[in-house]
């Protein structure tokens, strides 16, 4: 574990004798790719600067070794009698033990392994039950919400085949605010003998990192008669939570944001929903017999994890669950709070750039900060900073298209994310680049290409293991943000 020093030096764009901290913060953890080089239009190479961490975090570097070491030992699980599908079976059971420990689950909770956050959120869709009329179930959410979080309980592509009734109210500027609009929903519809019976809400805005004190929410969901869904995709991996100690009532979060991008990720939660819950996959593993005219079905987790499971990825994710729970919690909080300090600072010290935020009143953000610069598309900003410094960050309009459209960034913007692996130097790279580009303009000259913007005649070589031409990565890329609907706006 690294520690934190400051040293103090003009602003950006600031006359001489302002001054500001600049942090040179190390790392917490050691990632895989920290040392990578990318290659940049002017001919020169430089260490990739990730700060993308909200979107896909790289693995720790205990992570990658942990998943080399039983890799050897990978076999089929549960219903293998050789001694490889025995040990397997076993990691993956231990695993999910792991995982769930992580995240402060009850006794009577259950573990279920999933893709992804996305994933566990339409796994949970097919399982809300119906209210006393019969009527499908009502689930109340943000406007706030990543598309994860709202698309599933509407029942658009849901695995419960719109089981759900759902509610998307619009946040208040300020977190009381909002809270009171929560509990004004609630008590309407008890009051009218219709009421809720999940509200799902995230743990931290994938946008703007913010989030609600989730011992309100759950303490005037549960006066309702309501139980609490956490999205921890964004939340997870920045804060200890406890299931236990908070009293919502399901969690779930992805592996590939928690630094083990191995394809696992986790749905935490009360067991009695999950037991009788539309089966997520029909398939071998979930049933406990099966005729030509019926099908018994297994509890959960097997009843939701047909086929062969994701043992690997399993393994990877309980490898950082581990190790991010060894980290101490407050030296996890400080090492954010000085790089995010530093980075709005920074941004809000350059003319022209604009920070976004949700609520004026939320308090202790994780690591994500999203921004406007200007009189300039967000696509050029990001594609700027890849080509001319090495910076990874991500632009467009982060699948919470409803949140950017209602605080005036329907176009998009850019978002910067920081994580265990980031450092004070990469803080300040992308601060100095910006200021850059605000008052130098780029270096290159861009156009848009299927609705990316590109560096026109990119000289940039594509790393020789990728097995990508430069054609086929432009051509993916560009099929990519146009059918994602995350990426740049289209519409």
């Amino acid at each position: 574990m690294t520690t934190t020093d400051t040293l103090t030096c003009p602003a950006p764009g600031a006359s001489a004798g302002v001054a500001t901290t600049v942090t040179t913060a190390g790392p917490l953890l050691p990632v895989v790719g920290s040392d990578t080089l990318v290659p940049l239009v002017d001919g020169r190479s430089v260490a990739y600067a990730n700060l993308d961490v909200a979107a896909s975090a790289p693995a720790l570097r205990s992570v990658a070794d942990r998943v080399a070491e039983v890799l050897p030992l990978y076999a089929s699980v549960h219903r293998g009698a050789g001694y490889l599908s025995q040990v397997s079976t076993a990691l993956y059971e231990a695993s999910r033990q792991a995982v769930g420990a992580f995240v402060g689950a009850r006794e009577d909770d259950v573990t279920i392994v999933v893709r992804n956050t996305t994933d566990a959120t339409n796994l949970l869709a097919g399982c809300v039950p119906a209210a006393a009329s019969g009527a499908p179930g009502r689930v109340l959410v943000l406007d706030t919400e990543h598309h994860a979080n709202l698309l599933p309980w509407r029942g658009e592509g849901a695995a419960g085949g719109g089981a759900v009734r759902a509610t998307t109210l619009e946040a208040a500027p300020t977190v009381a605010g909002t809270l009171d609009v929560l509990r004004a929903e609630l008590a309407d519809a008890s009051a009218a003998g219709d009421p809720y019976a999940l509200v799902a809400v995230t743990g931290a805005s994938n946008v703007t990192g913010e989030s609600l004190p989730v011992a309100d929410v759950v303490a005037l969901a549960h006066d309702a008669g309501a139980r609490v869904f956490l999205d921890g995709a964004q939340l997870v991996p920045h804060r200890r939570f406890s299931l236990a100690a908070t009293g919502v009532d399901y969690v779930a979060f992805s592996g590939h944001k928690t630094y083990a991008p191995y394809g696992a990720g986790a749905l935490v939660g009360r067991r009695d929903w999950l037991d009788t819950g539309t089966p997520y996959l029909a398939g071998g593993g979930a049933v406990r017999n099966v005729t030509t005219s019926d099908v018994v079905w297994h509890p959960a987790p097997a009843r939701h994890e047909a086929g062969s499971p994701n043992v690997l990825g399993a393994v990877a994710l309980a490898a950082a669950c581990g190790a991010l729970g060894e980290v101490d919690d407050a030296a996890l909080r400080e090492h954010e709070r000085v790089l995010r300090d530093r980075l709005v600072a920074g941004l809000e010290a350059i003319p022209g750039v604009r920070v976004v935020r949700v609520w004026q009143d939320a308090v202790d953000p994780v690591g994500v900060v999203t921004f406007s610069v200007d009189d300039h598309d967000p696509g050029l900003v990001a594609a700027y900073l890849s080509a001319e410094h090495g910076i990874g960050v991500r632009d467009g309009r982060f699948c919470a298209h409803p949140l950017l459209r209602r605080l005036g960034h329907a176009a998009g913007a850019v978002r910067a994310s920081v994580g265990v692996g980031t450092s004070g130097e990469e803080v300040e790279r992308l601060i100095g680049a910006l200021e850059t580009f605000v008052t130098e303009g780029p270096g290159a000259t861009y156009a848009v290409v299927d609705g990316l913007w590109v560096v026109e005649d990119d000289p940039r070589p594509l790393p020789e293991a990728s097995g990508l031409s430069g054609l086929v990565a432009t051509a993916a890329a560009g099929f990519i943000a146009e059918s994602a609907g995350c990426g740049p706006a289209l519409d």
